[in-house]
């Protein structure tokens, strides 16, 4: 349950190929191009101009966010081939703290997280256990290079690892593609042409000993809060083992208060 839940919010992206260009270096840290091997300038320029487009607009529909509770169902299919339902509460503080609460069977309430900038605290309420770590704790359980403000845009619904540093760029059927290389990951993100809603990413390794992928899928948007929010989202995690998770957002609000109850029973074992 505890590894679930920080698969959970850790790992808080349908590819049209009509035209590709491949492109040596498209857009760098330092908005610098390659041009060995390209067609034409005017190509590589038409390109540019399309990525910047389209990385302006990723930008631009970033959701921005003081505070953030939901209610989410996740329904999962671990390593055993078993399915598990959970509901989750979450409340977050922008680069501040993120509280969730998970429920098991009949309602009752199985884990507590709260993660901080620095640290990383557990309530496992089923064996009455506390564990408390660094943040690095969520390096260890999700073999991923997750921090706190990674995984509140995981969480959001924003794009992660998504690098300036563009290999490819493809459009068609409404669709853009992109493949970022950044220092962890290659990112394969389709968005929707005119929107830039983020529909799908493909995450691979950078390092192919690791053999570390993971995909996820965005859809059932809603605009009711002013900004595109996805409400259903699908997430496949494959390493040594594969994890199969669907978020399902029964209720979300934004700047609204929240609090963090989190204080350890007596009895409790340190874990």
């Amino acid at each position: 349950m505890t590894r679930l839940i920080i698969f959970f919010i850790a790992v808080t992206l349908i590819l049209s190929c009509r035209s590709t260009r491949k492109i040596q270096t498209a857009i760098s840290r330092k908005d610098t191009v390659s041009t060995a091997g390209l067609p034409s300038q005017n190509a590589l320029t038409d390109t540019l101009q399309m990525i910047r487009s389209t990385l302006q607009k990723i930008n631009v529909n970033k959701i921005d966010f003081t505070t953030f509770s939901a209610k989410v169902n996740v329904d999962y299919k671990g390593s055993d081939g078993k399915n598990y339902d959970v509901n989750a509460n979450i409340r977050m503080i922008k680069d501040s703290a993120i509280w969730i609460s998970a429920n098991a069977l009949l309602g009752i309430e199985a884990l507590r997280v709260f993660i901080t900038k620095d640290s990383v605290k557990l309530l496992n309420k089923l064996n009455k256990t506390y564990t408390a770590r660094s943040v690095d704790y969520l390096k260890e359980v999700t073999a991923l290079p997750l921090d706190l403000s990674t995984l509140q845009q995981l969480i959001i619904g924003n794009p992660v690892y998504l690098d300036t540093n563009i290999v490819s760029y493809s459009s068609g059927n409404n669709i853009i593609s992109i493949l970022s290389v950044g220092e962890w990951f290659k990112n394969l993100v389709t968005l929707t042409e005119n929107e830039k809603t983020l529909l799908h990413s493909k995450l691979d390794d950078k390092d192919i000993t690791k053999n570390r992928t993971a995909d996820l899928t965005y859809s059932d948007y809603e605009t009711k809060k002013g900004f595109p929010f996805s409400t259903k989202r699908k997430i496949t995690i494959t390493e040594k083992k594969k994890l199969d998770i669907k978020l399902d957002f029964k209720q979300y609000d934004f700047n609204e208060g929240v609090n963090f109850p989190f204080s350890v029973p007596k009895n409790y074992q340190l874990n």
